[in-house]
C-alpha cells in the first residue's frame, strides 16, 4: 500500500492517567508457564485449525441500527451511522509459536469498504501491522496515546491519538475513549503506550461499546453512566494468564460488568482463537452461558459465530 499523507492529532493529555497494571508476574509464574505450554500451546501445534471463512453480503450500512460481524478474537466490523467500522483488526494465524486455532470468520480481501478503523491498544493480538496494511485505504485510525507511530506509516490518511475520556468526531460518528484495567506495552519495557475500549454513537442515538482488553474493575459503572449502551462488545477468555496478573475477565465477571454497563445486549469475545490463557478452549463460553442463564440474563447474551452478520 502507498503511504498516505498522515497527519497525527493527539489530545495532549497525560498518557499515564489510566490504570497501569503491574507488568511483573505473581509467584508460582514458573509452575503456571510449564502447564500453559505443555496443556495449551504445544498440544495446539498438532491439533487443525476450526470453523469456516466465509463471504458475507453485508449490505450497506442502515443509520438506525447495529450491524456486528464477528471475525474473531477481538475483531469485528460493525455498522453503524452508514459507517464501516473495524476494531482491533487481526487476521494472523501466528502470534509468535501462538497458533491460531479458529480461522477468521470472514477473509481480508471479503471485507466491505472500510470508513474508520479503532485499535484498543498496541498488544501484537490486537493490533497486527500486516492485516493493518492490508486494511489501510487513506481512512482515518483511532488509537490510544502513544500508539499513533506503530500505524502512521500502514496507509491512514489521518491518526488520532486518544486518552481516557476524551473523544473525538469521525463523519458523524462519535468516538469516546474509555479506561480499562489492562495495559498497553508492545513490548517488554515499553510502558507508556496507552490502552483502553471504545464508545461509538451515531447520530441517530445508537451507541456501542468495545472494551478493549480488561480485567474487571470498578469503572465499569461510570462508563455506563456515560452513555446508554445499546451493545457491549466484553472479553471473556485468557482469564488463566500464565503470569498470574489480572488482567482479563472470566464469564462471570464479564456478566457482572454487563450489568454494571447497564447495556441492552452483550455479545462475547477474547476466546477461541488463540490460546492465550490456561484455561481450556471451549470453557470460557460455556461458563458464558451458564452464567447468563443464573443471572437472568440469557435473553440479551448473545454468542456470535465469526463470519455471520447480526443486527441489533
Amino acid at each position: 500500500m502507498r503511504e498516505s499523507g498522515m497527519r497525527l492529532r493527539s489530545g495532549g493529555l497525560d498518557a499515564q492517567n489510566g490504570l497501569q497494571v503491574g507488568l511483573l508476574p505473581k509467584s508460582g509464574w514458573r509452575q503456571r508457564n510449564i502447564d500453559y505450554f505443555g496443556n495449551r500451546v504445544f498440544p495446539s501445534l498438532l491439533s487443525p485449525r476450526e470453523g469456516q471463512t466465509f463471504a458475507p453480503d453485508f449490505g450497506s450500512p442502515d443509520i438506525d441500527v447495529i450491524g456486528v460481524t464477528w471475525i474473531g478474537h477481538a475483531t469485528f466490523v460493525v455498522q453503524m451511522g452508514g459507517k464501516n467500522i473495524l476494531i482491533d483488526p487481526n487476521w494472523a494465524n501466528w502470534l509468535g509459536i501462538i497458533k491460531r486455532m479458529r480461522h477468521p470468520g470472514v477473509s481480508l480481501f471479503d471485507l466491505p469498504p472500510i470508513d474508520l478503523v479503532l485499535i484498543s491498544h498496541a498488544h501484537h493480538d490486537h493490533l497486527h501491522k500486516r492485516s493493518l496494511n492490508i486494511i489501510a485505504n487513506n481512512q482515518p485510525v483511532v488509537v490510544p496515546e502513544g500508539v499513533g507511530k506503530i500505524v502512521q506509516r500502514c496507509g491512514f490518511s489521518d491518526v488520532i491519538e486518544m486518552n481516557h475520556w476524551e473523544q473525538t468526531t469521525v463523519d458523524d460518528l462519535l468516538i469516546t475513549f474509555t479506561p480499562a484495567q489492562h495495559w498497553g506495552a508492545r513490548y517488554v519495557h515499553d510502558t507508556h503506550r496507552g490502552f483502553g475500549g471504545f464508545i461509538v454513537t451515531s447520530t441517530a442515538g445508537r451507541s456501542l461499546y468495545h472494551c478493549g482488553d480488561s480485567a474487571y474493575f470498578d469503572g465499569f459503572q461510570q462508563i455506563g453512566e456515560h452513555s446508554s449502551i445499546d451493545l457491549a462488545l466484553l472479553p471473556i477468555g485468557a482469564y488463566e494468564a500464565p503470569s498470574g496478573r489480572e488482567v482479563h475477565m472470566n464469564p462471570e465477571e464479564a456478566l457482572r460488568a454487563f450489568e454494571e454497563l447497564g447495556a441492552l445486549h452483550m455479545c462475547p469475545m477474547h476466546y477461541g482463537s488463540f490460546p492465550l490463557g490456561r484455561e481450556p478452549m471451549d470453557e470460557p463460553v460455556l461458563r458464558l452461558e451458564q452464567g447468563a442463564i443464573e443471572r437472568g440474563l440469557a435473553e440479551r447474551v448473545r454468542v456470535l459465530t465469526e463470519g455471520h452478520p447480526t443486527h441489533f
